[in-house]
């Protein structure tokens, strides 16, 4: 491993470094090309091979690929039967996406509270906003730390609630010896250009029940009983029937040819991300107005993203202050997430305060996401260090 003294390194670099860059290799190139010269770029059997890929390797009996991760919590809820005036339980750290869906089906997001140490949603806070209107609770995999999941599913037997995993960040984490997306009802990932696998845009359901995986998979193309290649291959027949009025959320083998080649990297680039955040813990840990949130001995952390906590009276500026100093010194930096109780159309739609939830509105105005990719460098997670010491040296009270 690199070493961490700082009078070692640039204190400033000479070229920007970005939040994240994906990381697509020769042989997704030419997966794609191959793809192209196929005269079948729709989904069809590079999409299969992929969902079987992904099956195996999460330890799941099903896998639907789909469009994006939205897309697939949304077939999930769906396919749980969430309707009008229902209410499903979800943490306000995450992307809007998770609270959208629920919006979607007409029925009520209700947001409960995060712990203090890891960011992940409360089991106790769940409980406490269960009503009798309470159909599903989606526990959000923060940065790529499972939740608490025991407590939850626990929570959920006892009343009778689905549970659908947003596991858009942790792709190859684990949860006690278990791979995330063979735990719960449902699980729904994300493929998106910037995540640890990425098929350029795209999503996957696991499950482990075969009726919910028929239904979801119908209904990702239409609602019709048979998809393109079911129909148009030459092993395929074109007679179909519309079984529900579905939506148009498939993955195509465009998609799928970056796919089938990421994840046979994925444990690669996972491993190499730890090492990054090992790095980042070590060089930081002596700075007072910098935390960084818990990881729990029994899980595996996918580390999709590495965020820091500033305490902002003690570094004598806020976050975005924080976040643009940085960029001067060429590093850049994301925001997960703006919490949704604070966004407009959550209060003024559903009356949410920011006192409602302290812990997740002083965490949403206080996080900070730090350069993390597959292909990173030590070099440059100890430059991103350089230059937070940097900052906070030069602004210290």
């Amino acid at each position: 491993m690199a070493k961490l003294k700082l009078k070692s390194i640039k204190m400033t670099r000479k070229n920007f470094l970005p939040l994240s860059i994906p990381d697509i290799g020769k042989e997704e190139k030419e997966e794609v090309l191959d793809t192209l010269n196929s005269n079948w770029i729709t989904m069809g059997p590079k999409t299969k091979l992929f969902e079987e890929q992904i099956r195996d390797y999460v330890n799941s009996k099903q896998a639907i690929a789909v469009s994006s991760c939205t897309a697939a919590l949304h077939l999930a809820l769906i396919a749980a039967g969430i309707k009008e005036k229902d209410e499903v339980i979800t943490t306000p750290l995450t992307f809007v996406s998770t609270g959208n869906v629920i919006i979607y089906q007409n029925a009520k997001p209700i947001l409960a509270d995060v712990e203090k140490d890891t960011l992940n949603i409360s089991p106790k806070d769940i409980e406490k906003k269960i009503t009798k209107k309470t159909k599903a609770i989606i526990p959000v995999h923060l940065y790529g730390q499972p939740c608490e999941m025991e407590e939850i599913l626990e929570i959920a037997k006892k009343h009778d609630l689905n549970v659908i995993e947003d596991a858009a960040h942790a792709i190859g984490a684990e949860y006690k010896g278990r791979k995330i997306g063979s735990i719960s009802d449902v699980t729904c990932f994300s493929f998106y250009a910037t995540k640890n696998l990425t098929t350029a845009d795209g999503g996957m359901i696991t499950t482990n029940n075969e009726d919910l995986a028929e239904m979801m998979r119908i209904l990702s193309v239409h609602g019709i009983s048979k998809d393109a290649w079911k129909r148009y291959s030459a092993q395929g027949n074109i007679n179909w029937e519309l079984k529900y009025i579905g939506y148009k959320y498939n993955m195509t083998d465009l998609q799928a040819s970056l796919g089938i080649h990421q994840i046979k990297k994925l444990d690669k680039y996972i491993k190499n991300r730890q090492k990054l955040s090992m790095i980042y813990s070590e060089g930081l840990k002596d700075l007072a107005c910098i935390s960084i949130p818990e990881e729990k001995p029994y899980v595996k952390h996918a580390r999709h993203i590495f965020a820091i906590l500033i305490d902002t009276d003690r570094l004598g500026m806020n976050r975005d202050q924080f976040a643009t100093e940085l960029k001067k010194e060429n590093i850049g930096t994301g925001i997960h997430f703006p919490a949704l109780h604070l966004q407009h159309y959550y209060a003024e739609h559903f009356g949410y305060k920011p006192e409602d939830l302290p812990n997740a509105t002083h965490i949403s105005n206080r996080i900070l996401s730090l350069p993390l990719f597959n292909s990173m460098k030590e070099d440059d997670a100890l430059d991103v260090i350089a230059a937070i010491k940097k900052v906070v040296l030069s602004n210290k009270k």
